[in-house]
């Protein structure tokens, strides 16, 4: 199983190489980045090139490592005990498998995305070690081992919004997605936006990089966003010309696509009055 990226995703030769070293190893890939570089969108590709299903797993802030490997409703149970239920006597009835239980009774191969697991408490990644290095688990309420009959390729994305445990880092392939530069940006916009006008995208790329390089920005606009804005100016019918900035209005056009808070709106209204007060 080799992943070179696909037609609708453009994958980085360091990037390509992460996967494979992942896959190889049969170590969870831990991938970081800023939001917006294609983190998620990774797993669905390496699915997707090998052929392969995937299982997604969404962490939330409230979510619990047990809830990935399974719950027991016990409630459920109770009330049914008190209603004479024929089904109360196999506990079965009331466990809920999570996704890590889905993947490892798959069948086949599959790849397990799990998705912002630094959303979750601090815990959380120290709760899953054993699991994800062993691929099994112990239910229980029933005494029975759920084994992975195929190891999933397992996918893990950071925003980098806390840190992560040493002894979850350990058991991990670790790539960091770097924010493309304007040559491989102009790849991906190609797959997105295929024929649009050089011209428009020589100069839209040029102020979205200004943009991004602006000192004081509090949210760099991302490559989603990026590919949103074009999608817009195309949408517009505008040009080249159309995106011209005279110096005194520093905002690019349809903005609202790039800066999404008010203090960067603010900022660029400062740059444009002190523009037009040294003029």
């Amino acid at each position: 199983m080799r992943f070179q990226g696909t037609k609708d995703y453009v994958a980085t030769e360091d990037l390509t190489i992460a996967v494979n070293a992942a896959v190889t190893l049969e170590r969870p890939l831990l991938v970081k980045g800023e939001p917006g570089t294609g983190k998620t969108e990774l797993a669905r590709q390496v699915a997707d090139a090998l052929g392969l299903k995937m299982i997604e797993w969404n962490v939330k802030s409230t979510t619990r490592a047990q809830q990935g490997l399974y719950e027991y409703d016990a409630v459920s149970r109770l009330r049914d005990s008190q209603l004479g239920e024929e089904r109360v006597h196999d506990v079965r009835n009331y466990i809920r498998k999570g996704k890590l239980w889905q993947a490892f009774e798959a069948g086949e191969k599959v790849v397990l995305l799990i998705d912002e697991i630094d959303k979750a408490d601090i815990e959380f990644p120290n709760d899953l070690l054993q699991e994800l290095d062993k691929m099994e688990f112990y239910v229980y309420e029933t005494g029975e081992t759920i084994r992975a009959a195929q190891r999933p390729i397992v996918i893990i994305t950071s925003n980098n919004e806390k840190e992560l445990p040493d002894a979850f880092l350990r058991r991990c392939f670790f790539h960091y997605i770097r924010f493309p530069d304007e040559a491989t940006m102009r790849k991906i916009v190609e797959v997105h936006h295929p024929g649009i006008k050089q011209a428009l995208l020589t100069t839209a790329l040029t102020q979205f990089y200004e943009l991004r390089d602006t000192s004081g920005l509090k949210k760099k606009p991302s490559t989603s966003e990026v590919l949103d804005w074009l999608k817009l100016l195309l949408a517009e019918d505008l040009d080249a010309d159309d995106l011209k900035r005279d110096g005194v209005n520093a905002l690019p056009r349809l903005h609202g696509a790039l800066l999404k808070n008010e203090q960067d709106v603010h900022l660029f209204e400062r740059l444009a009055f002190m523009a037009r007060s040294q003029r």
